[in-house]
């Protein structure tokens, strides 16, 4: 796991937007998944901005509410339809998203999976870390082997959705692609910002590998690039803070030569 520790949530950015770009343009690069929610949004719009020729990809989304209309703006489908699929240039046709609806979501994201084993698997995917430690809406206690489903959420998930829709709606299921298929992404970016989300890093980084804190099992992964700010990081090893600004600041001098 590269870890990065930056001063704030915008240097952060800054050094996200790089490593995501170079990912996306890769020769290699047609499929990408990605989360919705309030921290990869900036990171979304620089990528936008530096109009990159992205048409070529395959575009999924993570996961979804349930129990939210399908019109509503501010769920993942049509969240990431304006913030990703429009914003980079992707054909509809090459955008794909699950239902918000509960008579549907769960035939949905298992179509959704096979769309994706089709398609050779995820070369790319963005994350986000929940302050429980989920990715997506795997909750903890999620099989590493998990797949695509419709579950219950934790107290905690159901404030944040609370909040996210300005108490409009707190929905208390998700839809989400299984930690199987997160997990078998060939290169993996996460985001984590804020002091709310300073537990969540340390178990994800220093807990031990297992599903008490999905993101833990991202340890074991080849290819994963963690992105935090300084408040996020508030409670990592000292060693493994400083080490990971050094490696920051190191990349910074390397790139301004």
């Amino acid at each position: 796991m590269k870890l990065g520790v930056h001063p704030s949530a915008d240097v952060a950015n800054v050094a996200a937007t790089d490593c995501l770009a170079g990912w996306l343009t890769a020769p290699t690069t047609r499929t990408v998944m990605v989360a919705a929610g309030n921290t990869p949004i900036e990171l979304y719009r620089r990528i936008g901005e530096r109009g990159l020729t992205l048409s070529h990809l395959n575009v999924f989304a993570l996961d979804e509410y349930v129990g939210v209309p399908l019109e509503e703006p501010r769920n993942c489908a049509n969240l990431m339809r304006r913030c990703v699929q429009q914003a980079w240039g992707i054909p509809p046709a090459q955008f794909h998203t699950v239902s918000s609806l509960e008579a549907d979501a769960l035939a949905s994201v298992q179509e959704h999976e096979r769309k994706i084993i089709k398609a050779g698997g995820l070369d790319v995917i963005i994350l986000g870390l929940g302050q429980n430690g989920h990715l997506g809406f795997n909750e903890p206690g999620s099989a590493e082997d998990s797949s695509g489903r419709l579950l219950d959420l934790e107290t905690i998930s159901i404030e944040a959705n609370r909040n996210w829709f300005g108490g409009d709606y707190a929905p208390a299921q998700g839809v989400t692609v299984g930690l199987k298929t997160i997990l078998a992404a060939r290169h993996v970016l996460v985001l984590a910002y804020g002091s709310h989300k300073t537990a969540a890093v340390k178990a994800m980084v220093e807990g031990t590998r297992g599903s008490q804190c999905p993101a833990s099992l991202l340890q074991g992964h080849a290819n994963v690039n963690l992105f935090l700010d300084e408040a996020a990081a508030a409670s990592l090893n000292n060693r493994i803070h400083s080490e990971a600004m050094l490696t920051e600041a190191n990349t910074g001098d390397e790139e301004t030569a």
